[in-house]
């Protein structure tokens, strides 16, 4: 029977990678709080147990599959697996990402692929995968998430902004091409959010001059984007797509 709150995933498969820490722990935690049963693919077998712990802990069903997104091979038997232990999977959250320092003058080429490939590409591939189960069921939900920096240039991290731009317009074809099949694309915009990756700012210049801009006068938690991606996993949101959440105090407005 369904449920009359409309934020409730009680009955629903959600798979997150790189969901054993910063964004997307925080993510895997508040749909798993909202009642979905959660599978985060990620690298770190270390982290993998302790979010699988802390999932544990909140009585759903949980599993944590060691993968990492840029080995192609490894993407469909972490969905066959899934799916075996927790059932079809409805919603997908598009996590895992990385980032390399360095301008086109400087950035090794090596480098922009790692970025790409893992930030775009597993991505599209994940998603591709995702939404032939979700086709068969009349029912999905996958949320890219994206940054700030898909609307802003970046000058020491240009692979990290163009990846995350054409996130955004993949996020949009997505949803136009899956709208009939009951399925809805989005993304979420973090802006800076007090993780492992954002640790280093804060010894920077840079730093002051982010808490500045930022209406809020902080940085976020990761916790503060979970409340976006239930809303978009749920059916609160069954006719919002191809649109970008924005997660960041009101940096991007200023």
């Amino acid at each position: 029977m369904q449920s009359d709150n409309p934020f409730d995933l009680s009955g629903r498969v959600a798979v997150v990678t790189g969901g054993n820490g910063g964004i997307g722990r925080g993510i895997a935690l508040g749909l798993a709080q909202a009642g979905s049963a959660v599978a985060v693919l990620a690298r770190n077998e270390e982290k993998n147990q302790r979010v699988m712990d802390e999932l544990n802990a909140l009585g759903v069903p949980a599993l944590a599959v060691r993968i990492d997104v840029i080995e192609r091979g490894q993407l469909q038997p972490a969905l066959q697996k899934v799916e075996e232990t927790l059932g079809p999977v409805n919603i997908l959250v598009d996590n895992a990402g990385t980032v390399a320092l360095g301008g086109i003058l400087d950035q090794d080429p090596g480098d922009w692929d790692r970025v790409i490939e893992t930030n775009l590409n597993a991505c599209f591939l994940l998603s591709k995968l995702a939404a032939q189960s979700m086709v068969r069921q009349r029912l999905g939900k996958i949320i890219n998430i994206a940054s700030e920096y898909s609307l802003f240039g970046s000058g020491i991290a240009p692979s990290y902004s163009a990846s995350k731009g054409a996130l955004v317009q993949l996020t949009k074809s997505m949803a136009i091409e899956l709208a009939p099949f009951n399925i809805q694309v989005n993304a979420i915009a973090p802006g800076w959010i007090d993780t492992d990756m954002v640790a280093p700012v804060k010894t920077m210049p840079l730093y002051q001059e982010i808490i500045a801009r930022t209406p809020a006068g902080r940085l976020g938690s990761p916790d503060e984007c979970a409340g976006t991606a239930v809303y978009l996993a749920s059916r609160a949101s069954d006719f919002v797509t191809g649109t970008t959440l924005f997660v960041d105090g009101g940096y991007a407005i200023r």
